[in-house]
Formats: C-alpha cells, structure tokens, sequence
C-alpha cells in the first residue's frame, strides 16, 4: 500500500510539473509561432532566443498591483480564477501518456488514474471549467464582464454538447469509457480512419471550447473590452490565461488519445510519441488563430446547433448501421 500511493504521488507530482512546464512555453511558442507566420519577430531578448519569456512574464505577473474593483462581490471575484484552473488540471487526470512500465517491482500505468468511466469523469470536470468565466464575469460588477460570462456559457454549453457526442462514435467501437482501453484498441488501426467526420466535429468544437479564434467571442475586444477578464490584474488574470492554455493542453491530449493512437508509435519511446502528436495539435490551434478571423456571435451559435450538431447525430447512426452490418 505504501509503495502505491508514493507511486501515485510521484505520478501527480510529474504529470502536474510537466503540465505546468509545457503551458508556460506554450505561451513563447505561441507568440514565436505567430511572429513567423505574420513576418516578424517574436520574443527574443530575454535569454538565448528569448527562452527565458515566460518566467519574466511570470515574475511580471506577480509583482503587478492587485485590483479587487469597487462594489465587486469579493469572495467569488478572487475564487472564479482559480475554479477554472483547477478543473483545467484535474481533467489530466485520466489521459494516459505512456504504455505501462515496472517500478518497485509493480506494474505502473502512465495514468495518474486508470478508473473504467475516464472518458465520463473528463467530460464531467470540463464542463465545470464554465463557472469559473461565469462567475468572473457576474462578480466583477462590469456589464462588459457579464456580457462575456454570458456569452461565454451559452458557447461552451452549445459546442460542449457537439464535443460529447463526436467521440460517441468511439466509445461504440471501443465499448468502454476507459482511456487506456481506448488506446490500446488502436494497437492495429488509429480511430481517425474509422471516425473522421467524428474527429473533424471534435476538432472544431474544441477549438469553441477554448474560446480560441476564431471562435474568440468571450473576449471579443471591439465589443467587450477583454470579456469576463476585463476587471482582472495581477496573478488573477494571469491564472485565466494559464487556464485556457491549459485546456488546449488537454483537449489536444484527449484528441490523440480518442483518434490518433495515444502514444503508439515506432522507433521512438511511447512518452515521446505521445508528446509529438500533441504539439501538433497544438500547433494548429496556433496556425489558426493566424489563419481566421472572427466568427459573428449569430454566425457562432448558429454553426453549433444547425451544423455540428445534426453532423454528430448522423455520424453515431453511420457507425451504428456500418457496425450492425459489419457484425
């Protein structure tokens, strides 16, 4: 007993420092990334090519005034940031990275939790992430902000829906909601090949998960300023940046795990495939972001009920027909 749970404490410790390490760069990445595809520079003066910009961004962050605004409600002002954070993290729980490994003499699943309803309790976490934008907005006594909770809410309930049933379609193949049964069972054939319209709805609904462009519409600056975080300095603002980063973490974690072979992979040691395949998600979550503009809000919620959602109906019931004819 005592060997498993200091197991599963150097697990969390790992998976959580990596999480936190890998955010903190996806933020350079991002701005480098966006700096070549728009012809010119990104960060490059702190350190050897501005390697060090994100703890300077972090050192800034800290030291900055801390503003709780006037008639703000101050107990849930100061809780919003965290929420989301937290349930940003907890989702990391059950995305496996690795194949198995001995340690101690134990079997060691590359999983802080292998439980039989991971895809559920992924689900359940993620959707939590909403209060957090809500309450920021409501608390901070800004109709800008509230605006932005709002609008926030009904996106990522809308498209959250859309993401829930595009990954139907593998759970039917699989017929299990664990993470690690699910990416095992592409050992032959990654999912992408009998799910691709399954995929390319998870795809885009991920993208309105994120709040990323071009679905961006919660902190729309030409409409609301900065949205739910208008009313936000300091660390505070710093741990919804750290959030949305860290969703795109996940989501890009979840979309290899459900379609691309999690980490399987030749030649190269599973963890390093796994991380690959991730980066690539990431990748395109940038290229995006340099690629599109903005949707209009109508234009937005319109696309997610009269378009990706009759599309993730029609694909559970194409992979319920060709499997019943298959069988």
């Amino acid at each position: 007993m005592l060997a498993y749970l200091l197991i599963a404490l150097v697990k969390v410790l790992v998976v959580f420092t990596a999480m936190l390490l890998i955010v903190a760069y996806m933020t350079l990445m991002e701005r480098k990334v966006l700096g070549h595809m728009q012809v010119r520079y990104g960060p490059n003066r702190v350190g050897p090519f501005g390697l060090f910009q994100p703890i300077a961004d972090g050192i800034k962050l800290f030291f900055k005034e801390d503003i709780i605004v006037p008639h703000a409600n101050r107990v849930i002002y100061t809780l919003a940031p965290t929420v989301i954070v937290i349930t940003a993290l907890m989702s990391y729980a059950v995305i496996p990275f690795g194949d198995s490994i001995t340690i101690l003499g134990q079997k060691v699943d590359l999983v802080i939790a292998d439980v039989n309803v991971g895809l559920l309790y992924l689900l359940a976490i993620s959707s939590l992430g909403v209060y957090g934008v809500v309450m920021g907005g409501w608390a901070s006594n800004n109709k800008y902000s509230l605006l932005g909770g709002i609008r926030s809410s009904a996106q990522m309930i809308s498209y959250e829906l859309s993401l829930g049933l595009s990954i139907i379609g593998v759970l039917m193949i699989t017929g299990s909601l664990s993470t690690m049964e699910i990416v095992q069972a592409q050992s032959r054939v990654w999912f992408i090949v009998y799910q691709p319209l399954g995929f390319l709805i998870y795809l885009i609904s991920a993208v309105a998960e994120c709040s990323r462009t071009p679905f961006d519409l919660t902190e729309c600056e030409n409409e609301l300023v900065a949205g739910y975080q208008t009313e936000y300095s300091s660390m505070k603002f710093g741990l919804y940046y750290l959030a949305e980063y860290a969703h795109i973490l996940v989501v890009s974690s979840l979309a290899v795990t459900l379609f691309f072979g999690g980490w399987q992979g030749p030649f190269l040691p599973p963890v390093v495939w796994f991380l690959i395949k991730v980066f690539i998600f990431i990748f395109f979550f940038i290229w995006v972001r340099a690629t599109y503009p903005r949707l209009r809000y109508d234009q937005l919620m319109k696309f997610g009920w009269k378009v990706l959602f009759p599309l993730a109906l029609l694909n559970i019931l194409i992979t319920g027909v060709v499997m019943s004819l298959t069988d």
